[in-house]
């Protein structure tokens, strides 16, 4: 039996549908344990679906946000994942914790992650396990900043990994391990040039770094593009 639930929606369907499947991850954490930490992906892809469920009303003085992953860019660059939630988010009341790039030149890489860590064990215990994890995928197979051939794919004993330099940055990424404990997962696919990419995840083709993640629920919501030709 696949491991995923594949919804597949019109395009002019689907921010709203994502939005719509976001809204009730966040709802149902806060009404079993009270509080909702969630941890979301950068790229384009998911920029309607964040506007549209910021206009949603939702207990979000209960959310903690965290990154999924983040370039490794000054703290001004617009190619910065942060920037991007901040922007369409950082008017509510939720909590963000980032990870950790906006480093002291003087301060060791190795020491802010070690914080960083600490701050997401106090929060999400230890090991973390988080409410929601929003992903994306890449026409690569990649997802996060798990990269395909990259070492980081293959780290299953830390929290947070450095990849290699992959679209001309380098970027920190959560691992394999903390992604797979999440409660839930949203996996956001948009375009005919997904649609690969996305067979190959519902295949199971671990050669894609994607379909090594082992979700404890998953969701995709894709559009007509990606997959109208995968729904069983």
């Amino acid at each position: 039996m696949n491991k995923h639930h594949l919804e597949v929606v019109t395009e002019d369907d689907w921010a709203a549908r994502a939005a719509d499947v976001l809204a009730l991850g966040i709802t149902s954490a806060i009404d079993v344990r009270g509080v909702c930490l969630m941890a979301l992906s950068g790229g384009s892809t998911p920029l309607p679906v964040l506007e549209e469920l910021a206009g949603r009303d939702l207990p979000w003085d209960k959310v903690t946000i965290f990154q999924v992953d983040e370039r490794l860019v000054p703290l001004d660059s617009p190619q910065r994942n942060l920037s991007m939630l901040l922007q369409i988010l950082g008017h509510l009341p939720v909590r963000f914790v980032s990870l950790p790039i906006d480093l002291d030149p003087e301060e060791p890489m190795e020491s802010a992650i070690e914080a960083f860590v600490a701050e997401f064990e106090s929060i999400a215990g230890s090991p973390p396990v988080l409410d929601l994890v929003h992903l994306g995928l890449g026409d690569d197979g990649h997802t996060a900043s798990l990269i395909p051939g990259d070492p980081v794919t293959d780290d299953t004993i830390n929290t947070v990994g450095i990849s290699g330099e992959y679209q001309g940055t380098y970027r920190l990424t959560l691992t394999r391990p903390i992604l797979d404990r999440a409660r839930l997962t949203v996996w956001l696919v948009q375009g005919s040039g997904k649609r690969d990419a996305l067979r190959r995840l519902l295949d199971g083709d671990t050669t894609i770094p994607a379909a090594l993640l082992q979700p404890q629920q998953s969701i995709i919501v894709a559009d007509h593009d990606a997959g109208h030709d995968l729904l069983d």
